[in-house]
């Protein structure tokens, strides 16, 4: 009854531990698959979970099955953790059942539940890519066998549960089939710290063999930024913007090998330049073929493609004026403005805005009453430089005057008598100029700059004034010379400044 108690006693304890062992197992399973920060069996997906099926091998006092036919049956599970491009850390449960026999009585039936940590030193990294389809590893570790053993030895029947220490160490290679799932294939020798396996006692330690096939699943997913499926371990572009197609790089598809990635290249099916949007330009003009009305001729961007020889921004082939002198004002048939129709164009127009003839450079002659009216004077009161009202209705036929000759030029110019310094009345008749040009564009003269004014202070009298007289005598004479006259020309005539 004692060692019946004893064997239940201890069953119950491997029981226990290989749930507690699970159950830590899985929930290690659940929060690492659960965790963003986590990720799987590489740099960027770290932990990785296998299901196995396995086979054991006995090695022990009652003979061996190292590397022949007969082989106990069982599975298991790990949990993996990536620690560097080399290494990588597991836990394993597992269970397995060995059997053998060679002679009656003897005969062992002993299942086995395990529980290791180990280590894999994988030859990725230092000699093959992490993403290699093959990926062979060695692995070395330790743990416990919680035993259950059963059978006949010389002794009797034999049930007598037990708890041994393992080291192992052994040989696998993994089979990559993509980022999350991959087969591997593993042999590890186990080498216990017990005899009792099967119920005989000698000075060597019973052995194992495990052989493990199954799959392994990494959890999680790869950190990638720019969210376009490559992780950002491998991505070369990882600032690819959202939905942009990508090669197997990360970098964006360019059909057409131009450096010119497709959802930026206008031209995606042909080879062109990075500053044409990635289209073709067969004549280098800087225009792409696309665009070029010309593609086969160096044009300009201006003249879309196409030559244009005199450089006024109308092609070769539209230009019927193709030798204009640069800088003039074309239209669309290339030759030269003539904004007023007087049939001089405007480049050699003098008044471009009025018309008139070839022999006046295309200005209008002005009318008589026009000439009359230039030649009016505007008087001044002594020392004052204010236009009086009676020379209000002058200056509005003036202003009148001077939009029917919109391109003609008004030269006002200022008059002063001699009384006084030389230096004051030059400041006077100055002053009398600006008075009347002030009012002309009160008056809303166009285009105001060509109001000329000019003062010539006492300088050039109307009449002589014969200083030995009495002022009472000269009155009148000065009262002439107090004066703004006017002259008008077009802008290519010199005006008389002197």
């Amino acid at each position: 009854m004692s060692v019946l108690s004893y064997q239940n006693i201890l069953s119950k304890i491997m029981r226990k531990t290989l749930t507690k062992l699970s159950t830590i197992a899985f929930a290690l399973v659940f929060l690492l698959s659960a965790s963003t920060a986590v990720l799987a069996q590489n740099a960027d997906q770290r932990t990785n979970l296998q299901i196995y099926g396995s086979a054991l091998q006995y090695k022990g006092d009652l003979g061996n099955q190292w590397w022949n036919e007969k082989m106990g049956w069982g599975g298991g599970v790990s949990l993996n953790r990536y620690l560097s491009p080399s290494f990588d850390a597991g836990l394993n449960l597992s269970y397995g059942n060995s059997e053998f026999s060679n002679s009656f009585p003897n005969t062992m039936n002993t299942k086995i539940g395990m529980a290791t940590v180990g280590l894999k030193l994988k030859m990725n990294g230092n000699i093959l890519k992490e993403d290699a389809f093959i990926g062979p590893y060695l692995t070395v570790g330790g743990g416990a066998h919680f035993v259950r053993p059963e059978g006949n030895s010389p002794t009797g029947a034999y049930e007598d549960n037990f708890i041994a220490g393992v080291g192992f160490g052994g040989a696998g290679i993994r089979f990559r089939f993509s980022d999350n799932i991959s087969l591997f294939v593993q042999t590890t020798a186990h080498f216990t710290s017990n005899d009792k396996y099967d119920n005989i006692e000698s000075n060597i330690n019973d052995r194992f063999l495990q052989h493990n096939i199954g799959l392994g699943f990494n959890l999680g997913k790869g950190a990638d930024t720019d969210a376009d499926g490559v992780p950002d371990r491998r991505d070369k572009c990882p600032d690819t913007p959202t939905g942009v197609q990508v090669d197997k790089d990360g970098c964006p598809i360019d059909t057409d090998g131009d450096g010119v990635a497709d959802y930026q290249d206008e031209c995606p099916t042909e080879a062109g330049v990075a500053n044409l949007g990635g289209c073709p330009d067969r004549d280098n003009d800087g225009v792409a073929d696309k665009d070029d009305q010309c593609p086969d001729e160096a044009g300009t961007a201006a003249t879309q493609g196409c030559p244009d020889s005199d450089g006024d921004g109308v092609a070769d082939k539209d230009d019927k004026c193709p030798d204009t002198p640069s800088g003039t004002q074309v239209g669309a048939d290339g030759c030269p403005v003539d904004s007023d129709g007087d049939g001089v164009p405007d480049n050699e127009d003098a008044c471009p805005n009025s018309p008139g003839t070839a022999e006046t450079k295309g200005c209008p002659e002005l009318d008589e009453r026009t000439k009359a009216l230039i030649e009016e004077k505007v008087r001044f009161e002594f020392d004052q430089a204010r236009v009086q009202d009676g020379y209000r209705q002058l200056l509005d036929s003036i202003v009148v005057a001077l939009e029917k000759y919109p391109d003609h030029v008004l030269l006002i110019k200022g008059h002063a008598d001699h009384i006084g310094s030389e230096e004051y009345n030059q400041a006077l008749s100055e002053q009398r100029a600006q008075a009347v040009k002030d009012y002309l564009i009160e008056r809303g003269v166009q285009n105001p700059d060509r109001l000329v004014t000019r003062g010539y202070g006492e300088t050039q009298p109307m009449v002589q004034v014969n200083t030995r007289l009495s002022k009472a005598r000269t009155a009148a004479a000065r009262a002439q010379n107090r004066r703004v006259g006017f002259e008008m020309n077009t802008p290519d005539m010199q005006l008389n400044m002197e």
